[in-house]
């Protein structure tokens, strides 16, 4: 029983979410609380493009419906391709709550920002014809990833995410991850907080630097992966498999004498 799960960026509806893996990866699962961080539903592309919906999307909503039933507590903090959900933030509705942003506290008393990430788009972005080419760049980069993960499968070979591979080939995706980092660091030291948990740049990561923790659950389109809180409070970064990636232990909590003699 894992103390929370945080996913982001599934983008179901859209065809490069792989809502297959992430139903086994629910299905699997059991944990206190699940924090969906953005982007889960993508009702943007659904607007613009086509909709692909299929049976591996309804098993992930039937899995999410089952993990509520079992008393797992959902979250949901909605991103920027689900926008409108965010006029439902602050209530709490039977299945879930949904939150412009959120604080958990780990175990060990370490407070974090849960957030979607696309707040820090404005301090992020290049802006102007370089971003826009970018954001074409990349969809043709999906579209590459998905054509060559099913011809891996038919060789029955892993999931590789060549996606990734291109994104860190390239320095100018280096620098905007660079600044993506250092945005959600910076805005968790001006809340007093821990360290941040957020999704939206398609780039999964776990790390201490200067004292925060920023932890980055990745997606289900390329890295296909997510961050736990586990039983005894370490953080772990997740492949769909289960297969731990990186970690942070707890920090060491000192109890007081009196307490020692009481027990």
């Amino acid at each position: 029983m894992r103390r929370a799960v945080f996913v982001s960026d599934v983008h179901l509806g859209s065809k490069h979410c792989h809502a297959a893996e992430f139903a086994d990866f629910l299905s699997g699962l059991r944990c206190r609380r699940l924090y969906l961080v953005g982007d889960i539903v993508d009702l943007w592309w659904m607007a613009q493009r086509r909709a692909s919906w299929d049976a591996a999307h309804n098993r992930v909503v039937e899995a999410l419906h089952a993990l509520a039933r079992d008393g797992t507590e959902l979250i949901y903090v909605p991103g920027n391709h689900d926008r409108a959900i965010r006029r439902f933030c602050g209530l709490v509705l039977p299945a879930m709550q949904v939150r412009r942003r959120a604080i958990h506290t780990t175990l060990d008393g370490r407070r974090l920002l849960v957030t979607h990430g696309d707040d820090y788009d404005g301090i992020t972005h290049f802006g102007g014809l370089q971003e826009r080419f970018g954001d074409w760049l990349y969809y043709r980069i999906l579209t590459g990833n998905r054509l060559t993960n099913q011809l891996r499968r038919r060789f029955g070979l892993r999931y590789w995410s060549l996606a990734e591979y291109l994104k860190r080939q390239s320095d100018a995706a280096e620098r905007y991850i660079a600044r993506f980092v250092q945005a959600g660091l910076d805005d968790a030291r001006r809340r007093s907080l821990d360290g941040i948990v957020c999704g939206h740049i398609h780039r999964a990561s776990l790390l201490q630097r200067d004292g925060l923790i920023y932890a980055n659950d990745g997606d289900w389109v390329e890295s296909l992966t997510a961050l736990s809180e586990e039983a005894d409070g370490t953080l772990c970064l997740l492949s769909h498999t289960g297969k731990v990636l990186a970690d942070v232990a707890p920090r060491l909590r000192l109890v007081p004498q009196d307490a020692q003699r009481a027990a």
